[in-house]
């Protein structure tokens, strides 16, 4: 219900906020705040856990755990049998004063959520029954209970567990932290004794509008005036008046040309203003609601259907939570949400109760669907209470045209004879599933492998809509492996789309233990973002594979033209309303010093296309196009809003090498072989390395007599050689040590160059040379392949490079890390735990498409460079969350050593084995036939160069 004016009542210290309008509007009262940040203090009173047993303050709306009250349960202590949740209960009072001139209307006081069971007092006398839930709100017709213009008392009885049995199997039973308290804000609600008390609408996309308006004390003779007007602008477009019957329900219905209907990438809506008209037709009361015009339906073995066009949603799971609050927000968290979930390219949100007010409100302004889930995590409610509850629910989110189905609990959640309810509170009729079941028509199967399985999408005939899968505990899934599913999914009619799990690490801020960020473990960090919104490597991976605009791949060669095939997977879009602009960047490396640098830039002529269809996008390229290094693409979507940014390399990387090292520092003096009894020292330049004569190691590298301790290498991985023979030699001014094996690895090539470079050239897998080759020298399943060498982790304290970043990848995460010159920090953070520290990107990890990476150090800074495209750069270990479930790895064993470059690397589980998910989740193969050139792998090592980046 919108109210037109607000103003400040203060009583005491207090801080309370009412509408001041005509008489014949809705006023509202906020006993409390609105939310986190906003808040007003009441007394309260504790019967257990920290600060019980006395009368002290406490801030309104929020949890009493994070207000120092109480005891902290997770909701998953139940698998402990001796287990018992925290049941204490909390007394709240509060004195308000109440406007005189509110004595002939009807006052109601609300309650937008509280946990869990509730009793309210007025002035010592019960306002209604005990309610029970905690995600519905709930309100009481305290008009006979209040001294108007005087000093009133509220007195609120709150139980965290509930004397229901079913209602704590559907709320505190579950795989969330478990709260007590009044965590949504509480107001007095003012009307005229006849009014409209809510009204359910059926707004169609062709401006067909069905309400039904739901009124009190109506006499005869009265009549309602409709109009609308789009929000934002200040006309209404017409106005319509409809004669009333007799009875408190009654549907009037209207007819509007012109409508702009609403959806998720064009959410129009209008102010609906309906007034209430006596017999002379004076307004007496006058009610406002936001709406929005839009067609859902739900058509069997085919499909969700918006306004006529068939829809795939890109959604993700959210729960109402914030560290500091639980599930106490407010607008701006709820907005901050909507478009961090806006900015991944989603375009449907689901969580397992009902979400604030304003969230919904966000989701309809800014073009999200919701899918509203009638709270059940694995119990259900009983149908008594469950009855009431969801009543309640779609009374209060009835009118939201985000929403477009109703959910009946999660997981066994729910109570099968509320199914049928849904429709009869709901005139628009919106379709009823039962999450991870193949219910109604709708199979919601949660987690699916990427073979889905048999009589589900693989080969079934129901819609596929899974409201769970890619798992996203610690770094696992939610980007990692979505490309292979979306690509698998959505190739078949029958996909409309998924609901990753989930958004928000949900960890707690433990006001009994100094405030230490909380997650219970494994249980609460399965978010794409941590509990601060901070944003991990999926974020971006989900940004590119869900991006509007797909391109089909390509590699910027010589013969490049500036076209790119392009792909509309918008819904509702054409590419014209879309934009995109090019920039070409100089990239230099250490060789050349200096910055990232802007060479040109211009605009992208995008194909006028509609959605499902393919194009040309057109660039002119600049004449100095081929000197550049990196071309960036940007989109953005008609509001100017950034969609995705792609990058290219124009160079590969042997060209870019030698480019950047155009000349040689000058040197009179050759490179020098030392030989030992049992090593051979290369040296040039102020630099030498040592190598071993009986494995052909690096044993160690020097700097003018500073020790670089990058040694142990080069140990093959994922692969086995042995050892042949070594020899020394002049090539030129260069000094060469040659070291052949027998097995997988052909022959290494250590270069020091005159001017103090050490090159290695490696041959992989070249069948038919280095004493021959058998298939015995790699396994079966090739998880990682390449070379690594020891460095110690505590001399580095950050990496400067250039390739894909700034995030790690996986091999099935590969999206969304760009071309570009990085820099980070050393860190340790463990994904999804390192909360009292949490920084992004991690450090430690494999990083794609090496062109060069420093390592900074205030002692023995390097730099490696590449000649072999795509190689991957291992650096370091991460290390594997302490308080994984079960102590099962979320990561696949990292190859031995510290630094590592590698052709190939594993993938990431997910909730699923890694033999569940796709082809870019699987190990490789290798297959060597006569002939075949083997693989090269060329890299310098720069140990010249003592700067600090």
């Amino acid at each position: 219900m919108i109210t037109k004016r607000i103003k400040h009542l203060f009583i005491g210290i207090s801080c309370l906020w009412a509408t001041a309008i005509n008489a014949q509007d809705t006023e509202t009262l906020y006993l409390s705040g609105t939310g986190l940040g906003k808040t007003v203090t009441w007394d309260f009173y504790c019967s257990a856990g920290m600060n019980s047993g006395k009368w002290s303050k406490i801030e309104v709306p929020s949890q009493w755990e994070l207000q120092g009250f109480g005891e902290y349960t997770f909701g998953r202590f139940y698998l402990d049998k001796t287990a018992k949740p925290s049941d204490e209960n909390g007394l709240y009072r509060y004195k308000f004063k109440v406007p005189a001139d509110w004595k002939d209307k009807k006052v109601s006081i609300v309650f937008e959520g509280v946990m869990t069971d509730t009793e309210v007092k007025i002035n010592n006398q019960s306002a209604g029954d005990i309610h029970q839930g905690g995600f519905i709100s709930f309100n009481y017709d305290i008009t006979d209970k209040l001294k108007f213009g005087k000093s009133n008392e509220l007195e609120v009885k709150v139980w965290k567990e509930s004397a229901n049995k079913s209602v704590n199997a559907a709320e505190r039973r579950a795989d969330w932290w478990l709260f007590g308290g009044i965590y949504r804000p509480v107001y007095l609600k003012a009307v005229p004794k006849t009014h409209i008390e809510r009204i359910a609408v059926n707004a169609a996309a062709d401006g067909k509008l069905s309400t039904e308006v739901h009124l009190n004390n109506l006499p005869d003779g009265y009549s309602i005036a409709t109009s609308l007007t789009p929000v934002g602008e200040n006309k209404a477009i017409g106005k319509q008046i409809s004669e009333l019957g007799t009875g408190n329900v009654q549907t009037i219905s209207t007819r509007w040309e012109g409508i702009r209907a609403w959806d998720c990438e064009h959410p129009n809506l209008y102010m609906l203003r309906l007034e209430l008209l006596d017999n002379r037709k004076q307004p007496v009361h006058v009610h406002e609601e936001r709406i929005g015009f839009r067609t859902v339906e739900f058509r069997p073995k085919d499909g969700i259907y918006i306004n006529g066009t068939k829809v795939v949603m890109k959604g993700i799971n959210r729960h109402s939570f914030h560290p500091d609050g639980g599930r106490t927000t407010n607008k701006d968290i709820s907005l901050q949400d909507a478009m961090l979930i806006k900015e991944m390219n989603m375009n449907a949100v689901r969580s397992h109760y009902p979400p604030d007010k304003h969230f919904l409100d966000v989701c309809d302004s800014l073009g999200l669907f919701y899918l509203n889930e009638f709270p059940g995590w694995h119990g259900r409610y009983d149908e008594k209470v469950g009855e009431k509850l969801l009543k309640d629910m779609i009374a209060r989110d009835v009118n939201h045209p985000c929403i477009f189905l109703w959910s009946n609990g999660n997981e066994g959640g729910w109570n099968k004879k509320l199914d049928a309810r849904f429709a009869d509170y709901d005139p628009q009729k919106r379709h009823v599933i039962h999450p991870w079941a193949d219910f109604n028509q709708l199979d919601t199967h949660h987690y699916p492998a990427y073979q889905t399985g048999t009589a589900r999408l693989a080969n079934g005939y129901n819609v596929f809509m899974p409201t769970e899968f890619l798992h996203g505990q610690y770094d696992k899934g939610l980007g990692a492996g979505l490309e292979d599913y979306w690509s698998n999914y959505s190739s078949n009619p029958l996909f409309a789309g998924g609901f990753l799990w989930t958004f928000i690490d949900e960890a707690v801020s433990r006001s009994d233990k100094g405030g230490i960020l909380d997650s219970d473990g494994p249980n609460g960090p399965d978010g794409i973002v941590g509990p601060r919104r901070e944003k991990e490597g999926s974020f971006y991976t989900v940004r590119e594979v869900w991006a509007p605009i797909q391109f089909k791949n390509l590699f910027i060669t010589p013969s490049f033209n500036g076209e790119f095939m392009v792909s509309n997977t918008y819904l509702f879009t054409n590419l014209r309303e879309c934009s995109m602009k090019y920039r070409l960047y100089a990239t230099p490396s250490p060789l050349k010093g200096g910055e990232r640098s802007l060479l040109n830039e211009g605009t992208v002529s995008l194909p006028a296309i509609d959605p499902g269809e393919t194009g040309k996008a057109r660039m002119a390229l600049p004449a100095n196009f081929f000197q550049g290094d990196v071309l960036e693409l940007e989109a953005y979507d008609r509001t100017g809003k950034a969609i995705c940014n792609w990058t290219w390399p124009v160079k590969y990387a042997q060209e870019y090498f030698v480019t950047q090292r155009t000349t040689r520092e000058a040197s009179a003096t050759p490179s020098q072989i030392r030989k030992g009894d049992e090593n051979i020292t290369l040296s040039a330049n102020g630099i030498s390395a040592t190598f071993s004569s009986k494995d052909g190691a690096l044993i160690e590298v020097k700097c003018k007599e500073q020790v670089i301790p990058l040694s142990n290498g080069p140990l093959p991985v994922g692969i086995k050689a042995d050892f042949k023979k070594g020899e020394a030699r002049m090539d030129g001014n260069d000094a060469l040590f040659v070291a052949r094996y027998t097995g997988a690895v052909d022959s290494i090539v250590w270069r020091m160059t005159a001017d103090g470079l050490l090159g290695m050239d490696a041959i992989l897998l070249n069948r038919g040379t280095g004493g021959g080759y058998k298939g015995e020298f790699f396994d079966k399943n090739i998880y990682y392949l390449g070379l690594s060498f020891s460095f110690p982790e505590k001399e580095v304290k950050g990496m400067r490079w250039m390739g894909r970043g700034p995030y790690r990848v996986w091999k099935n995460r590969i999206k969304g890390a760009n071309y570009n010159i990085w820099e980070k920090a050393y860190n340790n953070t463990i994904t999804g735990e390192s909360f009292e520290k949490l920084i992004y990107p991690e450090f430690k990890g494999y990083h794609g498409n090496l062109y060069w990476a420093t390592l900074e150090s205030d002692k023995v800074p390097f730099t490696v460079y590449s000649e072999t495209d795509g190689l991957y750069f291992r650096v370091f270990t991460p290390e594997e969350p302490v308080r994984r479930r079960d102590g099962e790895n979320s990561m696949h064993p990292f190859p031995e050593g510290d630094l590592s470059f590698l052709y190939d690397i594993p993938a990431i589980r997910s909730f699923k084995s890694i033999a569940e998910q796709g082809p870019k989740s699987q190990p490789s193969t290798i297959r060597i036939k006569s002939g075949d050139d083997g693989l090269h792998m060329k890299l310098w090592f720069d140990f010249r160069r003592q700067q600090v980046f």
